[in-house]
């Protein structure tokens, strides 16, 4: 039986098959081993589908369609159950979503030079916090759309567990390792014993000390700062004329978070804005509203925001660049205002590490190693909360972005071969 190894991120995807007794990643985007996680249907040629960073400049070339992105993210929210309408037809959600996940397949077939039968599919810690039955509903949804994908064996593994098991490759003793695997809608930590020799025994369940996971990443970082530093120049905090009332803010932050932008293009949220407008004291703010959900720019906005995020990983300060809402605007951010408007998220993430450290009964001493994967694990809070909480250990990384994809396919190999 052929397997592959799926990480289907919520910002990025990667897809790793068996070759030649070796895992590897396969190319699923010209040479690159990685794709955004981007569906982009073009109406303009019936509804026909664009996948990754071709899906993305289809999109910001001005092409007519629907963009769709974060799509991971609503497997376990009442969104999972809703469509999206295309130019003459709606279509499930979940069929979106397993059109990408078949789109990977056909690539890890094409490397492979041969059908794909099995998945062992990367999945978060926790999908819902504190309901378990509705974490395993978003699990079970998960392996139906694999299978509607082609996949005729579908598994899973926990993504930092994956990430684990590729860290576990070029390890020269055996170590206790906290693996930070910060992503795009989730952050999990697991605490793994490793060591050479012990990818071999057949059952590691042992070695596997402690999971913990929490609803945070990079798409919610990307939320706080555009809510923080760019909505407030299309209204988000101004006042009505008659009641002296603050601003509603449902559109607001519908408009600022990857999964609900399609949402806004409504004729009733238009109708709301229209009224919004009409009733509000900064008239100049408000009408750059209606022009973004008029032109549909709600996803230009989001990925102004997210290179702001990213040019805060090196630099003190950072602009969100809006000129193709108004000619000159932009939004400035410093690092320091970005650490601020993601301090409950940061706190989350600091309970989640203590709570990792808690299963396992394992001091924070006591753990060797930190092996940071993911995306947004760049982030330099992040990381700065991980080390306060586990000061004496030394800090690893390998690829940020491919490690989770790298695991599981090792662990592919050794359910499948």
């Amino acid at each position: 039986m052929r397997a592959a190894g799926f990480d289907f991120g919520t910002s990025n995807s990667a897809i790793g098959i068996v070759k030649g007794n070796a895992a590897t990643l396969a190319p699923v985007e010209g040479s690159s081993t990685m794709i955004p996680s981007a569906v982009f249907f073009d109406f303009a040629d019936h509804d026909k589908p664009h996948y990754g960073r071709d899906a993305i400049d289809a999109y910001v070339n001005g092409n007519d369609g629907r963009l769709m992105r974060g799509l991971k993210t609503i497997l376990s929210t009442a969104l999972i159950s809703e469509r999206t309408a295309l130019s003459k037809r709606a279509i499930p959600l979940t069929d979106v979503i397993a059109m990408f996940s078949r789109h990977l397949r056909l690539k890890a077939e094409e490397a492979l030079g041969a059908p794909v039968d099995a998945v062992v599919h990367g999945r978060p810690v926790r999908f819902v916090e504190g309901d378990d039955a509705a974490d395993a509903r978003a699990e079970t949804t998960l392996a139906s759309l694999a299978r509607q994908a082609g996949y005729g064996e579908v598994s899973f593994l926990y993504e930092p567990v994956a990430a684990a098991a590729q860290y576990e490759q070029n390890v020269k003793q055996e170590e206790i390792v906290l693996v930070a695997d910060i992503g795009g809608g989730t952050s999990d930590f697991s605490i793994v014993r490793i060591g050479p020799g012990r990818d071999r025994a057949s059952d590691r369940r042992d070695d596997i000390l402690a999971n913990t996971g929490v609803r945070v990443g990079g798409t919610d970082f990307d939320r706080n700062l555009s809510l923080a530093a760019v909505m407030p120049l299309f209204g988000l905090g101004t006042e009505l004329v008659d009641k002296q009332l603050p601003m509603p803010r449902s559109i607001f932050d519908d408009l600022a978070w990857w999964p609900t932008i399609n949402l806004c293009y409504t004729p009733k949220i238009q109708r709301e804005a229209e009224e919004i407008h009409r009733l509000a004291v900064e008239q100049e703010k408000t009408a750059r509203l209606l022009a973004v959900l008029s032109k549909h720019l709600g996803h230009r906005i989001a990925f102004a925001a997210e290179q702001a995020k990213i040019d805060l990983t090196a630099d003190d300060s950072a602009s969100v660049g809006l000129a193709f809402v108004e000619a000159g605007l932009a939004a400035p951010m410093t690092r320091e205002t970005f650490d601020e408007a993601i301090a409950s998220e940061l706190t989350r993430l600091r309970l989640a590490v203590w709570n990792c450290l808690a299963l396992a009964d394992v001091d924070a001493e006591n753990v060797d190693t930190v092996f940071m994967t993911g995306g947004s694990s760049l982030v330099p809070a992040v990381e700065a909360v991980v080390r306060d909480e586990i000061p004496n250990a030394s800090f690893k990384r390998g690829d940020d972005f491919l490690s989770v994809g790298l695991g599981l396919t090792l662990e592919a190999q050794a359910r499948y071969a």
